[in-house]
C-alpha cells in the first residue's frame, strides 16, 4: 500500500476523527493495509465497516482493533478509534482514488459478460514477468472489491490489473472514476444480467462505460468478432486494438486445435509476427481470453515470442472455473460451478464434448440466474444443445432447470434426468457415475445455486 497516514485517510474521505485527536501520534501512523473482514486484520490495518444484508461490519469493529487495526472507517461513532463518514463504501472509493492519484503504474481494467476472472488471472501471470503486478484474488470486482485492490498497489507496482463487474447502468462508470484505467478491455457481451438491464444492447451500454474515462493516450482492447462489442468504440478517443478469430483483428488466432483435454493450441498473429501458443487451460473459449491478454501485453511492449511463451506456461489460478481434477475413483471432474450464463454454459458443454472421446460425458447443470424474461428460453436452449452434442447424461438440478430437462428429452436425449437439489444430484451420481476412468463430469451453475458441493462430493469419492 502507498504510505498513507490515518490523517490522510481522514482527509481523503472527508471523515470526522472519533476516539483520537488529529494532532495525536495515532493520527500520524501509517496504514499498512485495508480490510473489510475483521478476521483478516493484521497490525496496522484500517478496518472498513461495510453494512451488509446479513451482517454489519460495525459489529466487528472491536474485534478488528483488538487484532491490530489502527482505526475503523465507520458510518457511526464507535467505542474504538474511528473515522466517521456518511457512507463507508463511498468513502472507500474516495480513499482508493487518492491512492490511485499517487500511482505511476499502468492500470488495466477488464469487463465482459463471462471470462473476466480467468482473463484477469492470466493477464496478471503474463505481466508479472515484466515487473511487480497487483491483481485481485478471485472475483473482487465490485464497488468494494475494486477500491480494495487499488489500495493494495505500492510505489513499486508496475501493473495494476482490475476486474470490473456490473449490476446496472452507471456501476462500471463509478469504478472507472475510482481506478482511472489506462487500458480497458471488453471481452464479450452476452446474456448475463439480462434481468437487470433488459436487453443485450443494455448490457453493452453498461459494459461500454469502461471506455468512457480512458485518456486520449490510453488503449481500448476490444473483442473484434462481435458487432455489438465493436459498436462501443465510439465512446472513446483512445487507441483501439481488436482481438478475435477474424483476419481483420489486430491480435488473432489461427490454426486452432484442441487436444483430448480440450486444451487449445493455436498460432498467435500480430503485425509484429507470429508465435505458437499451447494453453494449459481447458476449453476452446479460453482462446479469446488469451488473445485479450496478448493484446494487452503487446500494447505495453512485450515481444510476441515472450507473450506466447508466458501464455503457454500460465496455470489456472481461481477455483471452480473449468477446474479439471481426477477423483480418487478415477472420474474426471470439471468443476465450473463458480457462475453460469448461456454463453459460458454453451462453451463448457462444447469443452465437455471435446473431452469425452471414448468416455461417458455427464453434464450436471443448475439454474442460470438473472436472465429475466428470457430465462425459460435460454434454459431450453441449453437442453437442446446438450442433446445435439451427444452427451451421455444430463442431470438438471433444481426447479429452474425443469424446462432444460424437458427440452433435452424432446430433442432426443433420453438419459436426461431432473433432480430437486444438489443433495439429490450427489445421490444420483454416487450410485450411477463411475467408479473408474470412463466418466467425465461437468458441474456448472450460477454461484447462488451451490453446485460446488456436487463437485466436491465427486472428488472425495462419496457414495450414498
Amino acid at each position: 500500500m502507498i504510505p498513507t497516514t490515518l490523517r490522510q485517510v481522514q482527509s481523503a474521505t472527508s471523515g470526522m476523527l472519533r476516539g483520537f485527536d488529529p494532532a495525536s501520534e495515532l493520527a500520524s501512523r501509517q496504514v499498512t493495509s485495508v480490510v473489510t473482514d475483521s478476521r483478516l486484520t493484521t497490525p496496522g490495518a484500517l478496518f472498513v465497516a461495510i453494512p451488509g444484508e446479513r451482517v454489519d461490519g460495525h459489529d466487528f469493529a472491536f474485534d478488528a482493533v483488538a487484532s491490530g487495526a489502527l482505526a475503523v472507517l465507520a458510518s457511526r461513532p464507535l467505542e474504538v478509534p474511528c473515522i466517521v463518514v456518511d457512507d463507508t463504501t463511498a468513502a472507500l472509493g474516495h480513499l482508493a482514488r487518492s491512492i490511485r492519484d499517487q500511482l505511476a503504474c499502468t492500470v488495466i481494467a477488464i469487463t465482459g459478460s463471462s471470462g473476466k476472472t480467468s482473463t484477469k488471472d492470466l493477464l496478471a501471470e503474463v505481466l508479472g514477468g515484466l515487473g511487480p503486478t497487483v491483481a485481485p484474488e478471485g472475483s473482487f470486482n465490485t464497488e468494494v472489491g475494486v477500491p480494495m485492490t487499488v489500495c493494495r498497489a505500492e510505489t513499486t507496482t508496475r501493473y495494476l490489473v482490475l476486474e470490473m463487474g456490473m449490476r446496472g447502468l452507471g456501476h462500471i462508470r463509478y469504478l472507472c472514476q475510482v481506478a482511472r484505467p489506462d487500458i480497458a478491455v471488453i471481452l464479450n457481451i452476452g446474456s448475463a444480467h439480462l434481468g437487470m438491464v433488459g436487453s443485450r444492447e443494455g448490457i453493452a451500454q453498461a459494459k461500454g462505460e469502461i471506455l468512457e474515462l480512458l485518456p486520449a493516450d490510453g488503449t481500448a482492447v476490444i473483442f473484434g468478432d462481435d458487432p455489438v462489442v465493436l459498436a462501443q468504440v465510439g465512446r472513446t478517443a483512445s487507441r483501439l486494438v481488436t482481438f478475435g478469430m477474424t483476419a481483420s483483428c489486430d491480435v488473432r488466432a489461427t490454426e486452432v486445435r484442441l487436444d483430448e483435454q480440450a486444451r487449445a493450441t493455436f498460432t498467435l498473429g500480430h503485425h509484429s509476427g507470429e508465435a505458437s501458443v499451447r494453453l494449459r487451460l481447458h476449453g476452446e473459449h479460453f482462446i479469446a481470453n488469451a488473445l485479450a491478454v496478448a493484446a494487452v501485453a503487446l500494447t505495453v511492449g512485450m515481444p510476441i515470442d515472450a507473450v506466447a511463451q508466458a501464455l503457454s506456461q500460465a496455470q489456472p489460478r481461481s477455483r471452480w472455473r473449468m477446474e479439471v481434477t481426477e477423483s480418487t475413483g478415477g472420474v474426471t471432474v470439471v468443476n465450473d460451478a463458480y457462475n453460469a450464463n448461456p454463453e459460458s454454459v454453451q462453451a463448457a458443454l462444447r469443452s465437455l464434448a471435446a473431452m469425452s472421446a471414448n468416455r461417458r460425458a455427464w453434464a450436471v447443470l443448475g439454474e442460470m440466474l438473472e436472465l429475466g424474461d428470457v430465462s425459460d428460453a435460454e434454459h431450453a436452449g441449453i437442453g437442446r444443445l446438450a442433446a445435439t452434442l451427444g452427451l451421455a447424461h444430463l442431470v438438471c438440478v433444481g426447479p429452474g432447470t425443469i424446462g432444460m430437462h424437458q427440452a433435452a428429452r424432446a430433442a432426443g436425449l433420453e438419459s436426461s434426468v431432473w433432480v430437486a437439489d444438489a443433495d439429490a444430484a450427489i445421490d444420483l451420481l454416487g450410485s450411477d457415475c463411475g467408479p473408474g476412468p470412463e466418466d467425465v463430469v461437468l458441474v456448472k451453475a450460477s454461484r447462488g445455486i451451490g453446485l460446488d458441493r456436487v463437485a466436491e462430493s465427486l472428488l472425495q469419492g462419496d457414495r450414498p
